[in-house]
């Protein structure tokens, strides 16, 4: 089984870019199911319900996301409607959506998605390590293909968890911090890692936000409003080859396409 993650979405762009390319890929590496953390999608900050249903539409299974997923406060009331779109599960009792989702693909075959928030440098949020194996327990009764988005700013946070989890997921995906990074292996239980999947938007950016807009943040450290900059964009994922009886990844490959 072929499975891609595509990295954060970021704004139009980034959607633009996804529309575009993702037929070919999907035709070309014969993919069976996509993922993408989509939590930037509105113009790079949060998701709407009409976006995501935009991103499903073009092919998108399940939508991850993160500590940016509550940023459009219209969508607050709609996530829990939307099993698709998932937020980290180790958010506090009462906090409204999922944390994972179990979908059936065509054929027959039964794939986990799970959502997780690392707590260094991020909001305080319940331990993702315990809630994570817990919850990763309670979907191995329905299938052995689970797919994790540890979305962490930390990059030790991330390499702990994947080795914290090896021999039970089958991807261990890193998001939040927007760069691509080169350490993409196979764990030796079996488990695909990679720290930053990267991140879908606009080449010509800080993270995917206006150049001169970040670098006034830093230089005067006053508040402003940040925009998604514009011009060409990169798709940033990976494709992960799992093996359907077992669950373990037999390979993990990073992509990165540029749009036009």
């Amino acid at each position: 089984m072929r499975i891609i993650f595509i990295g954060d979405i970021v704004g139009k762009g980034g959607r633009n870019a996804v529309k575009a390319l993702l037929p070919s890929i999907i035709n070309k590496f014969k993919l069976d199911f996509v993922i993408a953390n989509g939590e930037n999608a509105a113009g790079g900050f949060g998701i709407t319900e009409k976006i995501a249903n935009d991103l499903f539409n073009i092919g998108i299974h399940v939508i991850t996301t993160g500590n940016h997923v509550w940023d459009k406060k219209e969508f607050i009331p709609q996530i829990s409607k939307i099993d698709r779109i998932i937020r980290p599960l180790n958010y506090p009792p009462g906090v409204p959506g999922y944390g994972s989702v179990v979908i059936q693909t065509s054929n027959g075959k039964k794939i986990a998605v799970l959502n997780l928030s690392g707590r260094v440098f991020m909001s305080n949020t319940d331990c993702p390590f315990r809630k994570g194996l817990e919850e990763i327990e309670k979907l191995k009764e329905q299938t052995n293909i689970i797919i994790v988005d540890f979305h962490a700013e930390a990059t030790s946070e991330k390499i702990a968890f994947g080795y914290y989890v090896d021999g039970n997921v089958s991807a261990v995906i890193g998001t939040h911090t927007h760069v691509q990074t080169a350490d993409e292996k196979i764990l030796p239980g079996g488990t695909a890692y990679i720290t930053d999947v990267g991140m879908t938007g606009p080449v010509h950016s800080i993270i995917g936000i206006e150049i001169d807009q970040i670098i006034q943040r830093f230089l005067t450290n006053m508040p402003m409003r940040f925009e998604v900059a514009k011009g060409n964009c990169t798709l940033s994922a990976v494709i992960l080859e799992i093996n359907e009886e077992t669950g373990k990844a037999t390979a993990i490959q990073r992509l990165q396409l540029n749009y036009p």
